[in-house]
């Protein structure tokens, strides 16, 4: 059995030591850049109360803690194979992964951060800064935090993106319950099927596309050593190595840029509500780019209005486009309260000739009118509810890019920040779960090739996912990859394993919706 203590050898001691030193020192430089951007965000944010800045460190410390549990399961098993085979000593195989994780993070889409928002309540989301989305994003966090260290306590490598899912479907729920179905639009019931699907069958896909990975490489590739599992705290042979380090390379890279993304958007959510100043527009676009923005909006205003079929815009178009969003049911008066919507949003910008110049006061309303356009064409367009031309589509949705750009992005800093938290987690809490990726699956040790088969498909399935800006989780793909691989080979399952896995994986999605409903309605008597 490999020994899987922070010293692998006695002749390493030295390593381990300037490894954990570059560590720390890389966490300090990121830390010291994420205070000083955040510093220089805020400078010149005025508030009336010291009581937004309470919420706002309390609220961050908890998304940070989240991206921290979420270190022990996610991260810990983008690194599992290169520890477990010491192909890198653990300090250094967080920092190779970390950086690589980071590297995904930076060069993400993002559709991955705010496709998870788009499960929420859009009165919830509206309404970020209130004493109700105070309790949603705390509820959700808190749910997610409780189940993880649950799982990662019992060494299970349980989802966090399944419980962060389960939290906000949680949320919805009992946001609906509260209110009753006529005064909130709930969850968004069509995407949470979307996740779901995801959620279910990348785990299936990793089973058996590793499984099978590993068969054609036996035929193929015929060298013993490939097949063997690790002896004692001795390293595997050069290319091995260097082929499991390529696979937990890929692996880290493609977790940041899906998995990664998944705490961000709530810390945006969370920096809009307390600090919309700084955070609820895009203030790195430029004054030239705002003119872009305002003749986009004119030009899908125009457009829009070719569709209106001659029913005036209602009295009040942005409440018409709340409903539509909400209920997704189209009405003769949607298109033209959209139309209006949009002519009302060039006319703020224009007003003010630069996003970074709309004044505290009305910010979070430009913000809310830019949100429910984009939601709204977004949902128009998946509906296909109104026919639109392929030069007004083109228009239309040139629109929604615009204003996604404004609205939906995340800072640097942010992204530094999860990486941190995420290198800590796995640092603090790898071992468990390497435990048992290694070791409890199967009936035999994991053996190299295994190993770098259940990556390179968890690498593929993940980075496919990105693509489509669909949530998928490190955790499942890897595990089931490691199972299927086991399964192949004929060394056969521990099925008590096996089962306490499955089991996590099914109590997951209710445990968390349970914990979350709970937790709102307690935060939202309490606040």
């Amino acid at each position: 059995m490999p020994d899987l203590s922070l010293q692998p050898g006695a002749a390493q001691p030295r390593g381990k030591n300037v490894s954990l030193i570059a560590f720390l020192l890389v966490i300090v430089a990121g830390a010291v850049y994420v205070a000083m951007h955040l510093a220089d965000d805020l400078s010149p944010v005025r508030q009336s109360s010291a009581m937004p800045w309470v919420l706002l460190g309390i609220a961050l410390l908890i998304a940070l803690g989240f991206e921290f549990v979420n270190g022990f399961h996610d991260t810990a098993n983008a690194v599992a194979t290169v520890i477990y085979t010491h192909s890198l000593t653990p300090n250094l195989a967080v920092i190779w992964s970390g950086a690589w994780n980071f590297l995904g993070v930076l060069t993400s889409t993002g559709a991955v951060a705010f496709g998870i928002l788009q499960l929420l309540p859009v009165e919830l989301i509206l309404q970020v800064g209130s004493s109700a989305g105070f309790a949603m994003v705390f509820a959700l966090l808190i749910a997610a935090i409780i189940w993880n260290l649950g799982t990662w306590y019992l060494g299970l490598p349980s989802s966090s993106s399944h419980t962060l899912i389960g939290s906000i479907i949680g949320v919805g729920l009992m946001n609906q319950m509260m209110h009753g179905a006529s005064g909130t639009s709930g969850v968004d019931w069509s995407q949470a099927v979307g996740v779901g699907k995801s959620l279910l069958f990348s785990p299936i896909v990793g089973f058996l596309l590793a499984g099978l990975l590993l068969l054609v490489l036996k035929a193929v590739v015929r060298i013993p050593a490939l097949y063997a599992e690790p002896k004692g705290n001795e390293p595997p042979p050069f290319w091995i190595r260097a082929l499991l380090i390529l696979t937990c390379t890929g692996v880290s890279f493609a977790h940041g840029s899906n998995d990664g993304q998944k705490g961000m958007g709530l810390i945006m959510l969370i920096l809009i509500g307390t600090v919309p100043t700084a955070y609820a527009l895009n203030r790195a676009v430029t004054a030239e780019q705002t003119q872009t923005f305002i003749a986009v909006a004119h030009e899908a205003t125009h457009s829009l209005s070719n569709y209106t079929n001659g029913v005036p815009a209602p009295a009040d178009p942005r409440g018409e486009v709340e409903r539509f969003v909400g209920s997704r049911s189209i009405a003769p008066a949607t298109v033209p309260a959209l139309a209006a919507l949009s002519n009302t949003v060039a006319q703020q910008v224009s007003g003010y000739g630069a996003l970074s110049a709309v004044p505290q006061s009305v910010v979070d309303n430009v913000r809310n009118n830019m949100y429910l356009i984009s939601e709204a064409i977004r949902v128009i367009d998946k509906q296909k509810a109104v026919a639109f031309s392929p030069a007004d589509s083109k228009a239309i949705d040139n629109f929604r890019g615009q204003i996604d750009h404004a609205t939906k992005f995340i800072p640097t800093w942010v992204k530094v920040a999860v990486a941190i938290a995420l290198g800590l987690g796995t640092m603090v809490g790898w071992k468990r779960i390497v435990v048992t990726v290694g070791e409890r699956i199967g009936k035999t040790h994991l053996t190299y090739g295994q190993g770098a088969s259940a990556e390179l498909v968890a690498m593929v399935t993940i980075g496919a996912a990105d693509v489509y800006g669909l949530p998928v989780s490190t955790t499942h793909v890897l595990s089931s990859g490691v199972a299927g691989t086991m399964a192949a080979s004929g060394s056969g399952l521990q099925w008590g394993t096996v089962r306490s896995l499955v089991l996590a994986w099914v109590l997951t999605l209710p445990a968390s919706i349970l914990l979350a409903a709970g937790l709102y309605w307690v935060f939202r008597h309490v606040f």
